[in-house]
């Protein structure tokens, strides 16, 4: 394993020691920032190794939200409702990317856009199973307190945040990451050489979903409430690629930091323009875009090449 991906482990194994230093509110930003890394993590699998730009994020959060909702108020236990979320979604977007990855480029962008419209009618249609536009109400999972609730929430981001992490390590360097790379770079030349790209393509777009589904998973349980206006949001969809384009595109390490960058400046301008945030944040990030076009991880690398340099 390169130093890079070491380096992701320890960061993420850091996060786990927030709840020493921290109280409700640090817990709170702290499942945040395990969420918003898990979506730029599984973006980063179709939209950085393989190169095609998906819009589903959202699409797959509020599905696997209203499953594990469903489940538990059907009596399923939480960590059975998730991961039975979690493969419903990889099912589920590996049947639509066969379909769906035949289209490329801004083509495919508005296709997996579309996901996220035709997943909330869906759900506004079914009344009686999901509570249509009025929500659907979720049982307390833990029932300990709010301290003691907010800590086990926490490690269940957490906890998945660190298996989305091993499983995109695993998936770089192993012969489908290979594939997604050269699909990336010309995927005429690898069909000709025998490539099954729409095997490689469906599962990536599967494994870039299912945990997007099980952290929706996690937040339905967390807040007890869901609706679909909430886990449908379209931003849901545009965070990941902003934070994958702060931390640099198809390095797991710099999407995990994009995210990290992502909510601090959120915060930060949240609590200092709440009436213009939405504009102050936007000019931050096309700042930042503008002088670090490559994103944080080309710090790293720049320190690098200066270092040989002067050597």
């Amino acid at each position: 394993m390169t130093r890079v991906n070491w380096a992701l482990l320890i960061l993420i194994a850091c996060v786990a020691s927030l709840p020493l230093f921290g109280g409700a509110y640090a817990l709170r930003l702290g499942t945040i920032a395990c969420m918003y890394a898990i979506f730029a993590l599984s973006w980063n699998i179709v939209g950085g190794f393989a190169g095609y730009p998906s819009f589903a994020t959202a699409a797959f959060f509020g599905f696997g939200a209203y499953a594990t909702g469903i489940l538990l108020n059907k009596g399923v236990p939480l960590s059975v409702a998730v991961i039975g979320s979690l493969l419903m979604c990889f099912v589920l977007a590996a049947a639509l990317g066969a379909v769906l990855l035949r289209l490329r480029g801004h083509y495919f962008a508005i296709a997996s856009l579309s996901l996220v419209e035709v997943f909330r009618e869906l759900v506004n249609n079914a009344t009686d199973l999901t509570g249509g536009g009025m929500g659907l109400n979720i049982p307390l999972a833990s029932g300990s307190g709010i301290l003691a609730d907010a800590t086990f929430f926490f490690y269940a981001m957490w906890g998945l945040l660190l298996i989305t992490a091993a499983v995109v390590i695993i998936v770089s360097a192993s012969k489908l990451g290979f594939g997604l790379n050269c699909i990336r770079q010309n995927e005429t030349a690898s069909n000709m050489v025998g490539l099954n790209s729409t095997l490689y393509k469906s599962v990536a777009f599967g494994l870039s979903a299912c945990f997007v589904g099980a952290a929706g998973g996690i937040y339905a349980a967390w807040v007890h409430y869901i609706d679909p206006s909430d886990v449908f949001d379209i931003l849901y969809s545009v965070k990941p690629i902003v934070m994958a384009l702060m931390g640099g595109l198809g390095s797991p390490l710099g999407v995990v930091c994009g995210a990290f960058v992502y909510l601090g400046l959120e915060e930060v301008v949240w609590r200092n323009y709440i009436q213009i945030h939405s504009g102050v944040l936007g000019v931050l990030i096309i700042m930042l875009l503008l002088f670090l076009p490559h994103g944080l991880i080309s710090l790293r690398s720049g320190m690098f090449w200066r270092r040989t340099k002067h050597v």
